[in-house]
This record gives C-alpha cells, sequence and structure tokens, in this order.
C-alpha cells in the first residue's frame, strides 16, 4: 500500500476518532466523555455540504462492528460538522453491537453477520411495531495480516490458512507454505496466531471461508465466537493487529484498513491464473457478486466464498447498519435516518475508496436508499 494512502487514512481516521472520542454521550449508561468538536478538513466541508440533515439533532448512541470503525469514523466527522448532531460509536464487535440494539441501547448497531432469526426475533421488543432490518453500507476485504521478517510477499491458500489457524501448522519453514511460495526464504520462526477475543462478524465471515472452500481442514461450525484450538486472542480489529505488529512471527485477521506499518497482507490462492491480494478493488470484485437473501425491507446478502474469478479476492465481508423498520425512537429517528441517508449516498460511498473500504455495488445501494427512507 502507498505511504500517501496511509498518511492520509490515518489523518482522517485520526481526526475522525478526535471528534468520535470528544462526542461521547452520558445517555444510556455511557462514559461521559465530555464536549468538543474536530477540526474541519478541506475534503470534510465539501461532502458535509451535500449531507441533508431534516431535523436531526441532539445526540445518537451505536456500537458494533470494529471493521468498520475507520470508516465509521470518517463519516461521523463529516455528518457531525453538518448537522451539529452527536453520534458516539463504540466499535466494541458485532456481537456486543447486535445486543445492544435488541436490548434498546442504541439507536442503530453495526454488524459484519445478518441477523440470527432469534436476533430478529428479540428485536421487536425494541421495535414496537416492527423489526430490526440489516442494511449493507460497507464493504471490505479481511486481511490476513503477518509479520514474518525477510518475507514481503506471502501467499497462502484456504486449506494452508485452516491449519494456522487450528495449529496444525506451527513453523513458517513448513513445507505446506514452502509450496506455495518457492522463491520466499521463509524463517524457521514459530508462528504466532491471534484470533479475536470478542463476538466478531469477521471471524464469523472468516471462518464461513474456511467452512465453504476447505471442510476437511475446517471441521468447526462458524460462528462469531473463536471455536479452533490454540492460538493467542486480541479484542477487536484494532487490538488483532496490534498483537500482528509487535509480534515477530505473528499472524492474524482484521479488515484491509487495519494493516498499516509493520503489517504485510498475504494473497490468497484462489485457483485463478494467480493469487489474489486483498485490496479495494479485489473486494469488490467479489462483493459485486453477492445476492440479496433478506426478506421484506431486510437487504441480508449472500457472498460468494468459493470464487475462482479473476482478481476477486474471496475472504470478504458487509458491514451492516440494523435499525428498526418501524417502531424507531421519536427522539432519534431523524438523526438516524439522516446519519443513514448520508452513508448510504453517493458521496458517502465514495469515501470509503479513499480508506481502503469496498463500497456497495449500486444495485444493492440503490435498495438500501429507498429502505432508508421508509424508516418509521
Amino acid at each position: 500500500m502507498k505511504l500517501q494512502r496511509k498518511n492520509r487514512l490515518r489523518a482522517l481516521s485520526l481526526g475522525a476518532v478526535a471528534v468520535s472520542g470528544a462526542l461521547a454521550l452520558t445517555a444510556c449508561g455511557s462514559d461521559d466523555n465530555g464536549g468538543g468538536s474536530g477540526s474541519s478538513t478541506s475534503s470534510a466541508s465539501a461532502n458535509a455540504s451535500s449531507i441533508k440533515c431534516d431535523d436531526a439533532k441532539g445526540q445518537l448512541l451505536a456500537d458494533g462492528s470494529s471493521a468498520q470503525k475507520n470508516a465509521i469514523d470518517a463519516w461521523v466527522k463529516n455528518f457531525s460538522q453538518a448537522c451539529g448532531v452527536q453520534i458516539n460509536y463504540k466499535g466494541s464487535g458485532s456481537g456486543a453491537g447486535v445486543t445492544a440494539f435488541t436490548q434498546g441501547q442504541v439507536a442503530f448497531a453495526g454488524s459484519d453477520s445478518a441477523l440470527k432469526d432469534e436476533e430478529v426475533k428479540a428485536s421487536k421488543s425494541v421495535c414496537s411495531g416492527g423489526q430490526g432490518i440489516d442494511l449493507p453500507m460497507v464493504g471490505g476485504a479481511i486481511a490476513i495480516g503477518y509479520n514474518v521478517p525477510g518475507v514481503d510477499n506471502l501467499v497462502l491458500d484456504a486449506p494452508t490458512l485452516a491449519k494456522i489457524f487450528d495449529s496444525k501448522i506451527t513453523n513458517w519453514n513448513d513445507a505446506a507454505i514452502k509450496k506455495l511460495n518457492p522463491d520466499a526464504k521463509l524463517p524457521n520462526l514459530k508462528i504466532q496466531a491471534f484470533h479475536r477475543s470478542d463476538e466478531s462478524g469477521t471471524t464469523d465471515n472468516l471462518t464461513k471461508y474456511l467452512i465453504a472452500t476447505t471442510p476437511d481442514n475446517w471441521k468447526y461450525s462458524g460462528g462469531k465466537a473463536w471455536q479452533a484450538k490454540g492460538g493467542q486472542s486480541a479484542p477487536q480489529s484494532a487490538g488483532v493487529a496490534q498483537q500482528v505488529k509487535q509480534t515477530s512471527g505473528a499472524i492474524g485477521y482484521f479488515e484491509l484498513s487495519y494493516v498499516s506499518d509493520g503489517i504485510k497482507a498475504a494473497s490468497i490462492d484462489t485457483g485463478a491464473s494467480s493469487p489474489v491480494a486483498p485490496s479495494t478493488e479485489s473486494a469488490t470484485a467479489d462483493i459485486a457478486a453477492a445476492k440479496v437473501i433478506g426478506t421484506g425491507k431486510d437487504l441480508s446478502l449472500q457472498l460468494d466464498y468459493k470464487t475462482k474469478a479473476e482478481g476477486a479476492y474471496p475472504i470478504s465481508l458487509v458491514t451492516y447498519e440494523i435499525a428498526c423498520d418501524k417502531g424507531n425512537k421519536a427522539d432519534t429517528l431523524p438523526a438516524t435516518k439522516a446519519f443513514l441517508r448520508y452513508i448510504a449516498s453517493e458521496d458517502g460511498q465514495k469515501l470509503l475508496s479513499t480508506i481502503d473500504y469496498a463500497p456497495i455495488p449500486d444495485e444493492i445501494i440503490a435498495k438500501v436508499r429507498t429502505t432508508v427512507e421508509g424508516l418509521s
């Protein structure tokens, strides 16, 4: 990844985090982190001019997917500047976000996995006359990040990846890794595999990929909670990325925007003519083939984890914003609709590709925009 892009990402994320942190709420039992506002940027000003605030006001508390945290922070910076609405998105993980939503603690939640039947049922108690629905807003590649001295270009495939995360391959100069990387100088170094300690949609999507592509080597049922034995754990995407960055021989998984200096991302041998590296473009190529499988106003998607299409990265995810289709709280509905309208807009989606996320395909995001306008 080019240094210029990474510097731009850091600057935007740090600035947005400062705004989001300063705008933390006292509502719903959250910590009071005080008030304040962030400094404006030329890009934020340009985007802010097209944001439709309507009657948005007050404060919003949200929680969920840490994979989309960098995108949410950037969106919040622009939206708060335009509308003056305070939004605190915690990014505690998909599992925590869905729980907070079904308990009525947040206006909306982010999850890298669509709501399960029991979660939809639980949401009906907080969505008066309605239910929680999945609105796909953010796409992205789940990078397999590694820190192996002297190895700048690593190729892995599904069976090898499964064996690494299941503690069946424990050294970087293992024959299976050598076969995929004949020109690499693989060291005699122990593999330090890191996974999420919290319930995570990123975990869910990674394991769905392994189950779909190499079931003989990944005999777990999958889900948001990590099931394989061994390895080490850390909370949220940022926590796993930090452990990989500071640990020689480490490997982990997290959204592409968390790849930074000290972390490299492996390419995946999918069976296409050449291995595919994670990128905005390769994730978009995969997500473009997604199908809407939700019913009614729900727009949950089915991804093709077994893709062999040229240039399509198979370990991708879509993050959903979860909101009530009907029965949203009257005091937060205007701000919730205005924020979701902005992030689904052309300007909101365009921002994603500048910070290593993938926009949602046009046909699907058009349905999202229509659904957002109907929230009540």
